[in-house]
Formats: structure tokens, sequence, C-alpha cells
């Protein structure tokens, strides 16, 4: 439903995740095609992100009272919530085109000039991983978005000469999922800023319930509710995981996706109850049965999941600390009473070891 994030610039793709994890929040180019027919087209169908949202409509509804291009927009958030979409939303709200790129495609300041020259007024420039944009082209950029204006530098040395080009007004909307590496003149200069926070449940029902009815999926609310348990608050990851299940039910069942052909379906996929993969429960298990729960270093840990250090701590280790099953201390990685529970294990000192006594009592 919502997701975004086109360009290959996430945590995950640079620790060297495998590319077909079902629970990535990424997505390659091929599922963008598939994806594309189920992005929302106004503000009214986006679901989720109410505060968002409401703030957005405020900020294009005046600047369409105005007749004026809206402020620049900064959209921050983790991969798959909807950056892309709404940027999309946005183009499709003020009446104008969007043209997409990303940082890492502008490497030179003279690539950014090319684009901003070629801009038409109150079109919409999609920057998407604003961060990961050089150095030379964010200064120019500083210019572009607060006096429509940049400088071209032609020639070089003492004979360079700096020609200023007049740039019609567009508006721009960046994404990140590192908000804290943009440099504070860049996010000054935007507008409007917007969180975007993981989806709860009940939204991400929502999500699935309106992407069945695009693929023309019978889907059971217990079968939804199912689905978005192991979502990982992502709609993306909703969405993907509906047409492995939307697979399973039209090969195994009878097509309907109920709550247990839901269940059976993500079991295949090992995708458990809680949203974790064969890797997330690889360094689970790892660190509880074979280090007593911790604490243990990071490359110990990888090395005993037999995976790159990077791998574990920029993919595995985020959403299990944003679930409470792992903690990173000073010490050491140590596993929270949740993960033992949720692993139907028992901690050391509840079997009369008392290895873990003292990380979580007094």
């Amino acid at each position: 439903m919502n997701w975004d994030d086109t360009a290959p610039s996430t945590a995950e793709e640079s620790a060297g995740a495998p590319a077909d994890r079902l629970v990535a929040a990424d997505a390659d180019g091929e599922e963008n095609a598939v994806e594309a027919a189920l992005r929302p087209k106004d503000l009214d169908e986006f679901v989720g992100q109410e505060r968002v949202r409401e703030q957005l409509d405020l900020v294009l509804k005046a600047a369409l009272a105005r007749g004026a291009t809206a402020d620049h927009v900064l959209l921050s958030g983790a991969p798959g919530l909807g950056k892309t979409t709404l940027s999309m939303i946005i183009a499709a709200e003020m009446g104008a085109p969007i043209r997409i790129t990303s940082g890492p495609a502008i490497q030179h300041a003279g690539d950014l000039a090319a684009i901003l020259s070629s801009l038409q007024e109150g079109e919409v420039l999609f920057l998407d991983e604003i961060h990961r944009m050089s150095r030379p082209a964010e200064e120019m950029l500083y210019m572009a978005m607060e006096d429509f204006r940049v400088d071209v530098i032609v020639g070089k040395g003492p004979g360079a000469t700096a020609i200023p080009l007049e740039l019609p007004p567009f508006t721009l909307v960046g994404a990140t999922t590192r908000a804290g590496l943009l440099p504070p003149p860049l996010r000054d200069r935007f507008g409007f800023t917007g969180h975007m926070e993981f989806y709860a449940p009940a939204e991400l029902q929502r999500v699935i319930h309106r992407s069945a009815g695009l693929l023309d999926v019978a889907i059971e609310p217990e079968g939804a509710a199912e689905i978005a348990g192991r979502s990982r608050g992502t709609p993306r990851i909703a969405n993907r995981l509906l047409r492995r299940v939307r697979d399973y039910a039209q090969v195994k069942a009878d097509g309907v996706i109920t709550r247990e052909v839901a269940a059976q379906a993500l079991g295949v996929y090992e995708v458990d109850g809680r949203g974790l993969d064969r890797l997330d429960r690889a360094v689970l298990t790892a660190l509880l049965k074979l280090f007593g729960g911790g604490p243990v270093g990071l490359s110990t840990l990888a090395v005993a999941v037999g995976e790159e250090r990077e791998t574990v701590e920029e993919v595995a280790e985020p959403f299990l600390v944003r679930e409470g099953l792992l903690a990173r201390t000073p010490r050491g990685r140590i596993a929270t009473p949740a993960a033992w529970a949720h692993l139907g294990l028992v901690p050391p000192q509840q079997a009369g070891g008392g290895g873990q006594r003292g990380l979580f009592e007094a």
C-alpha cells in the first residue's frame, strides 16, 4: 500500500543482506514495478501517518489557495513507510509533474545543476536518500532551495567564472532514512518536516484489505490480522507478505486467505508470529543457546551465526532491539526475558545456573 525508497541505498543492502529476504523493508526495481499499481493516489486514500497527513494537507491547500508552489518538504523515517508515495501524492495534489532521483546518483554539483535547470515551474523534485548526496551538490542545493538560483562555474583556476542561473520556482521533497546525517543548513531550508512512524496492526490491516481488493484476492479479517501482526509495522512488508500468502492460498487452499492459511503460508516462508525470519531467529538462538543470553561481542555473535558483522548489526539487530528482544550494552549484546520467552527457552537463573542474574535483576 504505502511504501517507498526506490534507491538501493539502505543499511540492509550496504551490509550485504540477502536480496530475497521476505521481511526486508527495501524494494528492488522489479518489486517497485509490481507495487506501483497499489500506491494510493491522494491523501484521502493514504492509510496511516495521521499527523503527517493532516499537516501536509494544510501545507498543500494553503499553497494552492495562494497560487504558489508548496514549501520544500522533508520526509524522514524507516524504509517502506510511504515517503515515495507521499512525494507522488504531493505532486498530484498540486497538479504538477514529478522528477525522481536519489542522493547517491548526484555525485557532482554539475549533476544537480543539470537536473535543476531542466525543471518546469511548479514541478516537484523528489530526492530520495538525500543525506547521501555529495557535499558540493549539497552546497549548491542550499542556494537553489532558498533563492531559486544556482551559480555554474565555468573554467578552472584563476580564470574560473561563476555564471548565475535563475531557476523556476519548484518544490523539493527530500526523503531520508537517517535524518541525523543531514547538515543543519540543509534541514533548515525545508518548510515542512514530517517523520514517518511505524504502523499499528490495525492500520496495516486496512492497508492489507485495500491491497487485497486491488489484487482481487479474497481475504477474511482474521487473515489480514495474521499478516499484519507479522509485517513489522511496515506497509511494504505487509504487501509483500500478502502476495506470498495469496500464492499459497491459490495453490494449497481454495484461494481465500483465512487466519489458518496465512499462518501456514508464512510458516513456509519462515516468518514467525512476531515477524522474525531465519536470520533474526539465528541471532537470538546463538545468543541464548551458545552464550547463555550474553553479554557477547558483536564479532563473536556474527561468527556464531555465520554472517558478516555488518549484516548482524545493520540488518538483524535494529528490529530485535525495537521488539525488545535484544539489548546493546557496553559489555556486548544481551538477550532480554522476552527473547527467552519467544523461543520457548528457560533463562539460566530459572534453570538453576544463575548465569544471567544481575543482567535483569538487582
